[in-house]
């Protein structure tokens, strides 16, 4: 039976794990709060309090799962930014107006995260299995007036491939699922209010998207897959 934990459990991270625990995967989740943690136990997970930004706090939990579960098969990087402490604006704000400490949080500290999941994660899986680290569609284009937001995803993803030519040879394959689109969940219900389903992401394509990229055969893998809304109108 494989084994899966997924940091981040509050909304696309949650799914992720219920939809595997229904496909009958075992089965964790990181999260900080108590409440996060409730859910986990109360959907049939096993939950791990730690900050997934805290190499020796993740480094612990992972092992907390390992010697629950025997091994872990898939670790997936759910967490989501968080704003950067002082405010400003969503992204970073304008380059006139944005500060160094925006940058540390909307790129630095996303970066940061990925690079501690990747690190912490390529021990815990110990020589076989997955990483997958989900991302958004700033990895892929930059907009205007979040340019600190969009290099924190770029970075992210620059860091998932580079993993990902280091450790296939080693067994272990590391992707990114990109999310190309805002996801439907409780997050953001007053952002896409009004807006047809189709234009936004569901949480359970994107679980379904994960074990597919978990349970590919070793003699093609995907280390990129990108998800889009059917009803997508982005224009260049």
């Amino acid at each position: 039976m494989p084994t899966i934990v997924v940091l981040g459990a509050r909304n696309l991270g949650g799914a992720i794990l219920e939809h595997h625990l229904a496909a009958g995967w075992r089965g964790g989740a990181v999260a900080r709060s108590d409440e996060t943690l409730e859910r986990v136990r109360a959907a049939g997970g096993l939950p791990l309090q730690a900050d997934a930004a805290d190499p020796a706090a993740l480094g612990g939990a992972l092992e907390r799962a390992r010697a629950e579960f025997g091994s872990i098969d898939l670790i997936v990087n759910a967490v989501s930014a968080a704003r950067p402490p002082g405010g400003g604006p969503f992204g970073g704000g304008p380059f006139a107006e944005a500060t160094v400490e925006g940058f540390r949080g909307w790129t630095g500290a996303v970066a940061e995260q990925a690079f501690v999941f990747l690190s912490e994660g390529v021990k815990a899986l110990e020589g076989s299995g997955s990483l997958i680290q989900i991302t958004g569609g700033s990895a892929r284009r930059a907009i205007a007036g979040r340019g600190l937001w969009a290099a924190g995803a770029a970075a992210t993803r620059a860091l998932t491939h580079s993993a990902a030519l280091e450790l296939r040879e080693h067994g272990i394959h590391v992707a990114l699922l990109l999310v190309d689109a805002t996801i439907d969940s409780p997050k953001t219900a007053s952002f896409i209010a009004g807006r047809a389903p189709a234009e936004t992401a569901d949480q359970a394509e994107i679980a379904r998207a994960v074990e597919y990229l978990a349970t590919q055969g070793a003699r093609a893998l995907t280390h990129e897959l990108v998800v889009t809304p059917a009803g997508d109108r982005w224009l260049p």
